[in-house]
């Protein structure tokens, strides 16, 4: 996939498939309140936590990426666009990410039609349907690229099956110290040759005088790296986001919290919780029998976001959780 690829249009690439679904969602999506139609800012609620509640979130909500080993985080505008319900609803979900991105300090599409829901540039896709497992069937096999890094179909299938009310798949790309990017996991159709030397014998290698080796390294990716303890130089980036929300698993809910816990996972590459956590956070919404989703973004949650943002981009994933629990047990501490 080029570098643009995470930017590829699947609104409008997956319109047929999706014509009918979008028709059912709309009329089965709650319909929002007066106050969700009219809301353009995030609410946040308060919260008191420890330093150790903090740790333990961060190092539970945060996923390192696979080819950098890296927390991910926008770096080009978001674009977000949202399909499968009324477009108030969807002005409200588009609206959302961009007012909790600016408060987070990530980077935001100041174009008109990203900010009116104008299939174009999108690079983040919140799609409502009825039937989300026959949507992914269709991405696995029309736009497997979409899904993130793949290894091989059995991934692809498991990767592409729907389990919670709401998920996300994230496409990212490594970026050097020279700033040349490329997109984990994509296939480039070409190879790596690289020639060394064996090693000679009594250090593991044959008993006979040195000799040099080529290997060839299909679809190889090769980056500009400074080789430090603390740092290597490579940074990860998020470059398109599809969320996929069941509407027939999310009716009743209320219109502003699913848009505050859409956009938590626009923003941030999170595995959402399978428990209750202890830090109050949207991220409880959709957690069974949990009470502490409370009424919307939490203070830990705006604080989560921009912690994200404020991190060593070429730090090791280590350095960059302990800066996260820092930031946030700053940023809270005037809450205890």
């Amino acid at each position: 996939m080029p570098l643009n690829g995470g930017r590829i249009l699947v609104a409008v690439a997956l319109a047929c498939g999706m014509a009918s679904a979008r028709a059912q969602d709309t009329a089965t999506m709650p319909p929002p309140s007066a106050s969700a139609s009219a809301t353009e800012s995030v609410t946040v609620t308060g919260v008191k936590v420890t330093q150790a509640a903090v740790s333990k979130f961060v190092e539970a909500m945060t996923i390192a990426t696979r080819a950098a080993g890296k927390l991910a985080r926008w770096k080009d505008g978001v674009c977000p666009l949202a399909l499968g319900v009324p477009p108030d609803v969807g002005m409200l979900m588009v609206r959302n990410i961009r007012a909790m991105a600016a408060r987070a300090g990530a980077p935001v599409n100041a174009s008109d039609a990203c900010a009116n829901n104008v299939p174009g540039a999108n690079n983040i896709e919140v799609i409502f349907t009825g039937e989300p497992q026959a949507l992914l069937d269709n991405i696995r096999i029309m736009h497997p690229n979409l899904l993130g890094w793949i290894d091989n179909s059995a991934a692809a299938e498991k990767l592409a099956t729907m389990r919670a009310p709401i998920q996300a798949w994230y496409v990212t790309a490594s970026v050097d110290r020279h700033g040349q990017s490329q997109i984990d996991g994509a296939r480039k159709g070409s190879s790596l040759r690289m020639t060394m030397m064996l090693p000679q014998a009594g250090t593991g290698g044959p008993p006979t005088a040195p000799s040099m080796v080529t290997l060839n390294l299909p679809d190889a990716n090769t980056a500009d790296a400074t080789g430090g303890r603390l740092g290597d130089g490579i940074s990860s980036t998020i470059t398109n986001v599809v969320i996929v929300a069941d509407s027939s698993r999310l009716l009743g809910r209320e219109v502003n919290m699913l848009a505050d816990y859409i956009a938590m996972l626009a923003l941030s590459q999170i595995e959402p919780p399978a428990s209750c956590q202890d830090v109050p956070t949207i991220l409880n919404l959709l957690v069974p029998d949990c009470s502490r989703a409370g009424s919307g973004l939490s203070t830990a949650d705006i604080a989560f976001l921009q912690a994200l943002y404020k991190i060593t981009p070429t730090a090791n994933v280590s350095g960059q959780r302990d800066e996260m629990a820092y930031q946030m047990t700053k940023a809270l501490a005037g809450n205890n």
